[in-house]
């Protein structure tokens, strides 16, 4: 990752810590691998049938994927062969990046693929002029038939399948069970934006959308590379930028002067949104933070500060439906190849509990109401940890 561009890979981590059993306060806290075998995952959620959906950036072009983990952790596919490509500068994978369903429709955004190319000068992309898919940095809508959930052994996209989509707008495909599966576009953003510097003006910088969430029938993506959020009618595809964050001092005594912002989830609360804030290197420890906008009038306010490379958060209800929220970070320290965490704030600045602080490479959250039970991904290892709290 780079104070320019999202990207996880350039954050590897040195060490793949063990899960264990800890205390958070008065709380027992137990983690166990729940599921294993995903391929680069970054955004999970629940669907309406109780199964935990995950998107998966993939291992290079065209081989992004939706995989469904049911209640024994057993992975299916739902969907592969979705757009992705190798992003620059390292060259990993970069394909789907998040996830909203409503009823038996599942919207996928697309991040940054291989739209742009490292160019000429360190630190400066170009535009890539034969990208691996038309529809990265776009959002897609699939709807399942009725029993695809559940019975599907999975639906592959073809090339030819997205030469197809590009062509009508939608795509029919089957499985061999007959179950069908309805692909439609709802938009695709540029690939990049201008970004002209002294010593190369054909610079660009990438989009990257990587989160979304669904109020009526309004999409809000959050563009991790742009640093801003879109608005999109889910119906028309109309879209327009509803709200951007400007960059903030650098208080470390190296790299840039100011940071990104780097959103990177996005979530709702009542009538606002929320979004968790990576920040861009140097990373300082405390630094990042998960924001408050306000959709009446894009009021863009803090919420719960000191974090460091926020990656998620979770609004919830405790036992007393007083209000909680749920917290991941990357890494509690970037430059130290820190194992990241999951937090619990039981109210807007209420103290941190750290409930788990050996994740490796964590991205995203998704939480069973029934048992109260917290699914993490973690992109490097490609498994989902299950967190009960006692």
């Amino acid at each position: 990752m780079t104070n320019r561009k999202f990207t996880f890979y350039a954050l590897a981590a040195a060490v793949m810590l063990a899960l264990t059993s800890m205390n958070a306060g008065a709380q027992s806290v137990t983690t166990s691998v729940f599921a294993t075998g995903l391929n680069a995952p970054t955004k999970i959620i629940i669907s309406p049938k109780g199964n935990l959906l995950v998107a998966e950036a993939g291992s290079g072009p065209n081989t992004g994927r939706i995989s469904i983990i049911g209640s024994t952790g057993n992975r299916r596919t739902l969907v592969d062969g979705l757009p992705s490509g190798l992003a620059p500068p390292d060259g990993g994978p970069s394909g789907p990046s998040g996830l909203e369903m409503r009823g038996r429709t599942l919207f996928v955004v697309i991040g940054a693929g291989d739209g742009t190319l490292s160019g000429p000068v360190p630190g400066s992309e170009i535009q890539n002029p034969t990208p691996s898919s038309p529809f990265l940095s776009s959002v897609l809508s699939l709807r399942l038939s009725p029993q695809a959930e559940a019975t599907t052994q999975g639906f592959t996209m073809t090339v030819a399948d997205q030469t197809a989509l590009q062509t009508r707008g939608f795509l029919n495909l089957a499985d061999a069970a007959g179950n069908e599966l309805l692909v439609e576009l709802v938009t695709n953003f540029r690939n990049f934006s201008e970004e002209p510097r002294p010593d190369l003006p054909t610079n660009v910088r990438a989009s990257n959308p990587f989160g979304i969430v669904l109020r009526g029938r309004t999409l809000y993506i959050v563009d991790a590379s742009l640093n801003l959020v879109w608005e999109v009618d889910s119906d028309t595809g109309d879209k327009r930028v509803f709200v951007t964050f400007a960059p903030k001092p650098n208080p470390l005594p190296f790299g840039p002067p100011v940071l990104d912002a780097v959103p990177d989830s996005i979530r709702l609360l009542g009538k606002s949104l929320l979004v968790s804030f990576l920040t861009g290197f140097p990373f300082p420890p405390g630094g990042a933070e998960v924001r408050r906008i306000r959709l009446a009038n894009t009021a863009n306010e803090p919420f719960i500060g000191g974090l460091s490379s926020a990656i998620d958060v979770l609004p919830a209800k405790d036992s007393s439906d007083r209000d909680q929220f749920f917290v991941l970070e990357f890494s509690a320290n970037q430059l130290q190849n820190a194992p990241g965490r999951l937090s619990r704030f039981d109210a807007m600045g209420g103290a941190r509990v750290v409930l788990v602080d050996n994740l490796v490479s964590p991205t995203s959250l998704a939480r069973d109401l029934t048992t109260g039970d917290i699914y993490v991904v973690e992109i490097f290892p490609g498994r989902i940890t299950k967190v009960q709290v006692q």
